[in-house]
């Protein structure tokens, strides 16, 4: 069977409020309605971060919203997802998301065939003036490229 790629969501606003270092591909552990819910597209992964318990790394605030034909209705929307990497990637990123500042957050959300996968990014959170300046570098780069597309 070949295999596909569809992108479910993505969280643009990590780029603007972190700086990304590492990157990694990780599984979740979903139900099935869940999984049908994405297939719609109906999911927010703003305002999500991840977070090591017990040696195992979870996924919060995630909104997942219910499936509609659903017959379990007590699955909660914004529950905590566990998720599924391989043991060298999960010590490493435990080590390194100890680090003062240091943050787990998920980049996009995608289907890699049948399997739901999730990129999540080890991050450090931007302070207020480099948001200032990273916005003062994006205004000038469309004025840039404004002024080049008139004259060409």
């Amino acid at each position: 069977m070949p295999k596909y790629y569809k992108l479910i969501a993505d969280n643009r606003k990590a780029f603007f409020d972190y700086h990304i270092y590492d990157k990694y591909k990780a599984g979740i552990a979903l139900s099935g309605s869940e999984v049908k819910s994405l297939r719609l597209g109906r999911v927010n992964l703003n305002d999500s971060f991840g977070r090591v318990e017990n040696g195992e790394l979870f996924l919060y605030n995630m909104h997942i919203t219910p499936y509609a034909k659903s017959r379990s209705t007590e699955e909660d929307a914004a529950r905590n997802r566990k998720l599924l990497l391989k043991s060298g990637e999960l010590r490493k990123l435990i080590g390194k998301s100890a680090e003062k500042g240091m943050t787990i957050v998920p980049i996009k959300l995608y289907f890699d065939g049948d399997w739901a996968k999730v990129d999540i990014a080890l991050a450090k959170a931007k302070r207020k003036y480099e948001k200032r300046e990273s916005i003062r570098k994006r205004e000038t780069d469309r004025e840039v490229k404004r002024i080049l597309g008139k004259h060409d």
